[in-house]
């Protein structure tokens, strides 16, 4: 298992493939794959911007802000669309429709995982220290 040293280093990699996440996502409701969906588009958003966030510096104050904000917003709409999936299963009217993997209560539990690691990874993330010579 990679040690978390190692994933600092790769921050370009994973805010690269956050905005690919994002952007697929977009591109499959343009296609009609998917239906129309107010909190799929704001987590998907969030997942995109907080992959151009970690692009730019991320230990500046105002990324951070600006990024902590879009997390939370991003959580908030995740939790309320996540748990509308748990009151469904309760009453016992949940259905994983066609396909299991693009439904909205699995898609929004992966959101949670996603938005809430892209931000503390923005949050624990420092440049790696240049190699020192010892001559």
């Amino acid at each position: 298992m990679p040690s978390f040293a190692l994933l600092l280093k790769y921050r370009v990699a994973i805010a690269l493939l956050a905005i690919f996440i994002s952007l697929f996502a977009w591109f499959a409701e343009w296609a009609d794959r998917v239906y129309i969906c107010p909190y799929c588009r704001a987590q998907r958003t969030v997942i995109g911007l907080l992959g151009l966030l970690l692009l730019a510096y991320p230990m500046h104050w105002l990324n951070r802000w600006i990024a902590s904000t879009l997390a939370v917003l991003g959580l908030v709409v995740a939790g309320m669309q996540h748990f509308n999936g748990w009151k469904k299963i309760m009453a016992g009217k949940f259905t994983w429709g066609d396909y299991w993997y693009a439904n909205a209560w699995v898609l929004s539990g992966c959101a949670l995982f996603l938005i809430t690691g892209l931000i503390l990874y923005l949050w624990a993330w420092r440049p790696t220290p240049l190699p020192m010579d010892d001559q």
